[in-house]
């Protein structure tokens, strides 16, 4: 059993940039993956999800990228060509105002090459995905750590809800032995307003014993408690199972509680609401931290 809370973190650094690599999990119904990545490894987002996809089910998983740059990756590129063609250009200008006797002094300058559009032009040195392979080992890392996180807290809480479904059996067994007191409970309330009504005993009377078969049956919980014996089995089998079980163990949280409302409905001995009591108590523990199992 894997709990849905953690937390993880890895650096990778390298000559050239280092990335940090932050993974917080949280309590969720289904699998959502929210993103903060440095704008040049956005790319990457559906590589990123798709490993985390791979080891967790369920859970919020807020994922955090930050990477910084030591070296540029920029390069600035001279148009050698152009350059060439501008200095001839401005040759030719020259001679011209010369021969036309312009006295303006229009020898071209260094910033005059540079206003020139396409003199100066940008490189970006990628290379073959250059932050990926640092960005995988880090994640990788990340993910192997939050699972242990996950997996160290889960085993505790696989242990609590051990502990919690031995208290509701064992309130149950209790039940279970006092169900034929509830039964003789009920005999003797409606023999003794029997006799106290007519003044005859209710053994004596075939419809008495017809209507006290009638409320036996409706009022039995018998069906409640075979149906959460069954309930339970099933828990203590999910907690030894491997692989996500949260929802499943969600539900079945959910019929033991809805057995136990209607065994406290039909009930009415103190000694068995009370045990009731003690079953809910426990249910609604577990309940509590089914809620945070993958």
């Amino acid at each position: 059993m894997k709990s849905m809370t953690g937390y993880a973190h890895r650096s990778y650094i390298s000559e050239d940039y280092k990335v940090e690599v932050e993974l917080k999990s949280y309590n969720s119904r289904f699998l959502e993956i929210s993103h903060s990545i440095s704008p040049h490894l956005q790319k990457y987002e559906s590589k990123i999800d798709s490993l985390l996809k791979e080891r967790f089910k369920r859970g919020h998983i807020d994922v955090i990228i930050r990477c910084k740059a030591y070296k540029s990756r920029v390069k600035y590129i001279v148009d050698d060509n152009l350059v060439e063609s501008l200095s001839m250009a401005f040759r030719g200008i020259c001679n011209t105002a010369m021969r036309l006797d312009i006295s303006s002094d229009i020898h071209p300058k260094l910033s005059d090459y540079l206003s020139q559009e396409g003199v100066l032009a940008i490189e970006k040195d990628d290379g073959d995905d250059p932050y990926l392979s640092g960005l995988m080992e880090a994640l990788e890392g990340a993910i192997e750590d939050l699972e242990t996180e996950r997996c160290r807290e889960g085993e505790g809480t696989r242990e609590s809800l051990f502990s919690l479904g031995d208290e509701v059996k064992s309130a149950l067994k209790e039940i279970e032995n006092k169900d034929s007191t509830l039964e003789g409970h009920y005999r003797e309330l409606l023999e003794r307003k029997y006799r106290e009504l007519t003044d005859k005993e209710a053994e004596d009377s075939i419809l008495f014993m017809e209507e006290l078969g009638v409320i036996l049956v409706k009022y039995s919980i018998n069906e409640e408690v075979s149906r959460l014996k069954v309930h339970l089995d099933e828990y203590f089998r999910l907690l030894d199972e491997k692989g996500p079980v949260g929802k499943r163990l969600d539900f079945i949280s959910q019929e033991m509680n809805r057995e136990c409302n209607t065994i406290a409905s039909k009930s009415q001995l103190a000694e068995i609401n009370l045990l009731v009591v003690k079953m809910k108590d426990a249910i609604e523990n577990i309940r509590e931290q089914v809620r945070n199992a993958e």
